[in-house]
């Protein structure tokens, strides 16, 4: 995950010095909308139901997967 210090973000101000926009790197960005896509994927699968590693390692072998 992308933490916030290691982005060297450069900003572009509005003539009062105010920061108005950020420029990143675009490996830094896709980066990012990796974390998001990620974190929006763990949202929407908060309520699913879980099962446990032995099952879900069982169903695996009987679907010839391992």
């Amino acid at each position: 995950m992308t933490k916030i210090q290691d982005l060297n973000p450069e900003y572009i101000t509005d003539k009062k010095g105010r920061k108005k926009s950020v420029v990143i790197p675009i490996e830094e960005f896709e980066e990012l909308l990796e974390d998001i896509e990620d974190l929006v994927t763990a949202a929407e699968r908060k309520d699913e139901p879980t099962i446990s590693h032995k099952e879900l390692l069982d169903e695996l072998k009987k679907d010839d997967l391992i």
